[in-house]
């Protein structure tokens, strides 16, 4: 399965909605990555994948690791206060045996949201 591509790791809050619930950025800035306003809400999400990070391949552990140092606390809080308010992300997490207080990061490409979690 291809989790994890060249592609870049962002850190975003979802943006609430019905079908198009996140937005996310190309690149995160190097302060963290930056809350995009709903109103700009236009990606499509058909699908949502969870991944452990310790499954992660090295070179791609150490990417998620990098951009998690440099996020706030508060930005995680809000990334995770949004996927509490977004079912279908919560769902995906249960079917897991996990929560948002594991997610640690999340990737958005080709309408495929993917939250990394971090569980031991």
């Amino acid at each position: 399965m291809r989790i994890f591509t060249a592609s870049v790791i962002v850190i975003a809050a979802i943006a609430l909605g019905t079908p198009a619930f996140a937005q996310t950025q190309e690149a995160p800035s190097q302060s963290g990555a930056q809350q995009a306003p709903p109103a700009q809400s236009s990606t499509v999400i058909r699908s949502i994948q969870v991944v452990d990070v310790k499954d992660l391949k090295p070179a791609a552990r150490a990417k998620v690791d990098d951009i998690v140092a440099h996020t706030s606390d508060g930005e995680i809080q809000s990334l995770r206060q949004s996927i509490d308010a977004t079912p279908e992300a919560t769902t995906a997490l249960k079917a897991k045996g996990l929560s948002s207080s594991q997610v640690v990061a999340i990737n958005i490409a080709d309408g495929v949201l993917t939250m990394f979690a971090k569980t031991a």
